[in-house]
């Protein structure tokens, strides 16, 4: 019998992302596709939660959702406690905001040329 292994492709990836963070009850979730003006990454997923503890909760659901379906994290910064997390999964990169960091760093507007894909509030 042959092991076969399933892969997804960046844009489900970072759709399934988008989900985990609605089922953990993110708020104001946006999905950029950046490809076009940078080669850092092809999707940011921006995203807030209210508290620490739901920051965190995001955080490891994303993990832990990833995880189950063999998608390695390359890097991983921050802590709830700090209002921001950041997750690296190569071509997609997911920042996890307290309402005040989020207005602080502002993403969406360094990011203004890039093409948003979806946004959930």
């Amino acid at each position: 019998m042959q092991n076969k292994e399933i892969i997804l492709d960046t844009g489900k990836i970072a759709r399934l992302i988008v989900d985990i963070a609605a089922d953990k009850k993110a708020v104001d979730i946006v999905l950029l596709d950046i490809g076009k003006v940078t080669t850092l990454a092809d999707y940011f997923v921006i995203c807030e939660g209210n508290s620490d503890r739901q920051i965190k909760s995001i955080d490891e659901g994303i993990r832990k959702g990833l995880k189950e379906k063999d998608v390695k994290m390359l890097y991983h910064e921050g802590i709830a406690k700090s209002g921001w997390v950041l997750i690296d999964y190569g071509d997609i990169i997911v920042h996890i905001f307290s309402p005040e960091k989020r207005e602080y760093y502002q993403l969406e507007a360094l990011w203004r040329d890039a093409t948003t894909l979806l946004k959930m509030l």
